[in-house]
């Protein structure tokens, strides 16, 4: 069988894609791809990618957010500790900071869009740190300022 290597892209259904694509752009730092339907189809792409696009917004207007089944949330990962620090920042600013979490072989930023779609952004642990956490689960609270001085500089790009 063949193996699923990464998620290339989500796609996601907004009440304003234009609004939405403000928010992705101004925050979190993804380009424009193109835009079609009137604008009511945006296509972006995250500043250290290599897809042609990473997230697609769909305006279908005035929505009623489900609570049930469904997706919860999308993660992207940066390469250092430090982009995340300075992303925090760009989440409180946009009052989208919604938590933040330990887990271990990752340290966890959640946000929310315009329309309250959760997100994660987070920075991955070199692996060769990962000791017990790499079957041991956790959620802990993020001490985000003692995390950044302690992996400040390091990497985990691929």
């Amino acid at each position: 069988m063949p193996n699923i290597r990464r998620l290339n892209h989500a796609v996601l259904y907004v009440s304003d894609a234009q609004r939405s694509a403000e928010f992705y752009r101004g925050v979190l730092g993804f380009e424009l791809v193109q835009e079609s339907a009137g604008g009511r189809a945006v296509f972006l792409r995250a500043g250290g990618s290599t897809n042609h696009h990473d997230l697609g917004l769909f305006g279908i207007g005035t929505t009623v957010r489900s609570t049930g089944a469904g997706l919860y949330h999308l993660a992207w990962q940066v390469d250092t500790i430090d982009e995340l620090a300075t992303i925090r920042q760009r989440l409180v600013d946009a009052r989208a900071l919604r938590g933040e979490s330990d887990h271990g072989v990752s340290k966890s930023l959640y946000g929310h869009d315009p329309d309250g779609i959760e997100f994660e952004i987070m920075w991955m642990v070199p692996e060769s740190d990962w000791g017990a956490y790499a079957t041991d689960a956790i959620v802990a609270p993020l001490d985000l300022a003692a995390e950044t001085t302690t992996w400040s500089g390091v990497t985990t790009r691929a």
